[in-house]
C-alpha cells in the first residue's frame, strides 16, 4: 500500500537532551494514527518536525515519495497543516474570520479573489458554523467554535495530511465529543490522512485506526487500535491502559464507536 507520510530515524537534540531518538513511522493514506504518551514524551516535537516548524538534527520526512527538506517550498508547507491545542494562540485576534480563512486561500492560490467569499462560506459550513461568522472576531466565539474555525483554516488549502495536536484537551466532555464527531465526519467525507495526538486514551480509542505510543522520545509500540486496546505489546502501554478504567468517549459519526 502506498504510504502517505513516512518518517525515518528522526532525531532532535537540544544540547545533551534528546527530544526525539531515531523515530521511524509510516501513516497510510486515509487513516488516522493516534499518537499517545505522557507529557514530555516527544509527541508535540514530532508533530512540529513533520509540519516543518522544527528542523530535525537527523533523519527525514517523506510525503509520498517526496523528501521534505529543512527548507520547504510553499507547496510542501501547504500539504501538511497543523491544528494546535489552543486556537487562541493560532488565530489572529485582530483579524475577522473572513481574513483568517482568506489568507491561506490567497497565499496558496487555492481560489482567485472572486472565489474567496464562497469558499469561506463553504469552509464554515463544513465545520458547522454559520456564514455570518465571517464578519466577526475570534473572541466572539466559544472555545469549541474557535477550534472549528482553526480546523476550517487548516482544511482551506486542501492539505494531504492533517496534524491535530491535542485539539480537544481544553474542551469539556460534551464539546469534546462533538469535536471528535466532526473530525470523524471530515475524515470520512474528505478521505483525510491524520496524525492525531492526545494524552487521553478515550480520545485515541474514539478517533484512531492505528495507535502509536511514545516514551522518552522513542516509539515503543505501533499497532492497529483493536489490538492495542485488547493486547498491548509493552509494559508501558499496559501501564497507560491500566490507569483508564474505561473508554469514556463514544462517537457514532463516520462509523466509529
Amino acid at each position: 500500500m502506498k504510504t502517505a507520510l513516512q518518517i525515518e530515524d528522526l532525531t532532535v537534540k537540544y544540547g545533551e537532551f534528546t527530544a526525539l531518538d531515531k523515530v521511524s513511522l509510516a501513516i497510510q493514506p486515509h487513516t488516522t494514527l493516534g499518537l499517545v504518551g505522557e507529557s514530555g514524551s516527544g509527541k508535540s516535537t514530532l508533530a512540529r518536525v513533520i509540519a516543518g516548524l522544527i528542523a530535525p538534527s537527523d533523519g527525514q520526512v517523506l510525503l509520498g515519495s517526496q523528501v521534505l527538506g529543512k527548507k520547504r517550498s510553499r507547496e510542501q508547507h501547504k500539504d501538511i497543516q497543523m491544528i494546535f491545542q489552543n486556537p487562541d494562540s493560532s488565530l489572529n485576534p485582530k483579524h475577522t474570520i473572513r481574513q483568517i480563512l482568506s489568507e491561506g486561500l490567497l497565499f496558496h492560490k487555492v481560489v482567485d479573489r472572486a472565489g474567496v467569499e464562497q469558499r469561506c462560506k463553504e469552509l464554515l459550513d463544513r465545520v458547522h458554523l454559520d456564514e455570518r461568522a465571517l464578519g466577526r472576531y475570534p473572541h466572539q466565539f466559544s472555545g469549541g467554535q474557535r477550534q472549528r474555525i482553526a480546523i476550517a483554516r487548516a482544511l482551506s488549502v486542501e492539505p494531504s495530511v492533517i496534524i491535530a495536536d491535542e485539539p480537544t484537551s481544553a474542551l469539556d466532555v460534551s464539546v469534546q465529543r462533538s469535536m471528535l464527531e466532526l473530525f470523524s465526519t471530515l475524515k470520512s467525507e474528505l478521505n483525510l490522512t491524520m496524525l492525531f495526538i492526545s494524552h487521553d486514551l478515550g480520545v485515541i480509542h474514539a478517533i484512531s485506526d492505528i495507535v502509536a505510543v511514545m516514551k522518552q522520545g522513542q516509539l515503543v509500540e505501533v499497532n492497529p487500535k483493536d489490538q492495542f486496546f485488547s493486547r498491548p505489546e509493552t509494559s508501558y502501554s499496559r501501564e497507560l491502559l491500566s490507569a483508564v478504567p474505561k473508554m469514556p468517549i463514544s462517537i457514532t459519526t463516520g462509523g466509529l464507536s
